[in-house]
């Protein structure tokens, strides 16, 4: 019984300096949330990694390379998109989702025969520069910085942040214009001028995003609790009950 006692304290000790040493690693560094635990290949190297990765995804080393450019790509086009959707209505008028059937004085055919040629070889020159630096670039300029404003990883982590920040934009004035049929700008004086009746949270998604926003509260105290009442087996925490690799 006295030595079933001492091994019981003894696991359980050394389950608790595995949680210590975990939370010590996870301080080191800016995370997603406060006292998470980053899986072994978010080092930190990256820019914009902040140990979230919950599908682990980037468990494949030869794929990270490719999921990072890739998140690079959508967060630039993002940026983008927002910038025209907000042009689009403060300077023209029309809003964004018209943009497409506008005269631009030119037919269809002779804008796919303009785009799709030149957006092919832009694209092709990109990603083998890409595979050579491992930059972002224009032809052979890499990286593409033509008013000298590149100042290394500072740069390359405000950019990740303000895309994925574009990102989260798009998909909310996408949400808007489908449930009340204006552009952002509209969007934002109708919610000026009422702002306790227009709001994500009254619209026909409401009740679908304040579920996901309570979900999303929540989740941290889920892997808080996992992480507390574990045994420090398991160094990193995966909801779902396989892997990548």
């Amino acid at each position: 019984m006295a030595v079933s006692m001492r091994l019981g304290r003894t696991v359980a000790a050394r389950a608790s300096v595995a949680r210590r040493a975990r939370a010590v690693a996870a301080d080191a560094r800016p995370m997603w949330y406060p006292g998470a635990a980053a899986p072994k290949y978010l080092d930190g190297k990256l820019a914009g990694d902040f140990g979230f990765d919950p599908l682990r995804l980037g468990a494949n080393e030869n794929l990270l390379p490719y999921y990072q450019e890739a998140e690079l790509m959508n967060g630039r086009y993002a940026m983008l998109g927002c910038l025209g959707a907000l042009l689009s209505e403060a300077a023209f008028d029309f809003n964004w989702w018209e943009a497409g059937a506008q005269d631009y004085g030119f037919s269809l055919g002779q804008l796919v025969a303009v785009q799709v040629p030149v957006m092919a070889f832009l694209e092709a020159k990109r990603i083998e520069g890409w595979q050579k630096t491992g930059g972002a670039g224009v032809l052979n300029t890499f990286p593409f910085d033509p008013l000298g404003y590149y100042k290394g990883e500072e740069s390359n982590e405000a950019e990740i942040q303000n895309g994925r920040l574009a990102m989260v934009a798009w998909l909310g004035m996408c949400s808007a214009a489908a449930n009340r049929g204006a552009g952002p700008i509209e969007c934002l004086r109708q919610h000026v001028a009422d702002p306790g009746n227009v709001t994500a949270f009254t619209s026909d998604v409401g009740l679908e995003l304040t579920v996901a926003v309570v979900m999303l509260s929540l989740a941290p105290f889920f892997v808080l609790a996992k992480q507390s009442l574990g045994d420090g087996e398991e160094e990193n925490f995966s909801p779902i009950p396989f892997d990548f690799n």
